[in-house]
């Protein structure tokens, strides 16, 4: 038993690690070994860093949350605290990349302009860059939303009763960084992410579609 355990805690960070290690092998197959060699370079290199490392962790995190008692089952109750510090560290690298952009911006000579950054918000946006970039302010927010109430769901009988609905919002968080990271960047586009993020970006969907449907179904029964 305790044999078979270690195995399955070995595959376990096997995969783990090897789906994290996709974003340094795209980054230096994108552009090789990256100098940054200046405060704007830098702050871009730290952005697409950190957009990549949201995008596998939070595959990471909805798949494990989706089949929680398995993985509990196959590896013990570990990993349910892994799943806790996963998601407060996907939540941490989102706010850094948030930040990366707002001092890209600034050594740009674009401004300090966290308003922008954070809640710039545009319904009928003035080119498309500017409707990918208000995806992934909603995506903050409603990530915020999630994490939260997943963090206090013991606070209030509300959240007690409620916070896995709140929770769900990682799915959309998910579809919408997808779309985001693919379009503003190139580094989605750049093997070997791209592969496994379009895998992971039609699994996903494939849930997210397949839970609708059982919904709607149930509530036509």
């Amino acid at each position: 038993m305790k044999y078979k355990m270690n195995k399955n805690k070995l595959l376990f960070w096997a995969a783990w690690v090897l789906l994290v290690s996709m974003v340094p092998l795209t980054i230096l197959n994108g552009t090789g070994m990256p100098l940054a060699t200046s405060p704007v370079l830098l702050a871009n290199l730290a952005q697409r860093v950190l957009g990549l490392l949201v995008f596998v962790l939070l595959f990471s995190q909805l798949m494990i949350g989706a089949n929680m008692h398995w993985f509990i089952d196959k590896l013990g109750a570990w990993v349910f605290k892994f799943h806790i510090v996963e998601g407060v560290t996907i939540y941490t690298l989102v706010v850094l990349h948030t930040i990366g952009f707002l001092l890209f911006n600034y050594f740009s000579g674009k401004g300090f302009d966290p308003f922008y950054v954070f809640l710039g918000f545009c319904i009928l946006c003035e080119n498309a860059t500017e409707l990918l970039y208000t995806l992934g302010r909603i995506s903050f927010w409603l990530l915020t939303i999630a994490v939260f109430a997943g963090l206090l769901r013991t606070a209030t009988p509300f959240l007690r009763i409620h916070w896995r609905k709140f929770h769900v919002l990682n799915y959309l968080v998910f579809l919408l960084v997808g779309v985001h990271g693919f379009f503003v960047g190139t580094d989605f586009r750049t093997m070997p992410f791209f592969i496994v993020g379009a895998g992971a970006y039609l699994f996903v969907l494939m849930i997210v579609i397949k839970r609708a449907l059982i919904s709607y179904k149930r509530q036509w029964d």
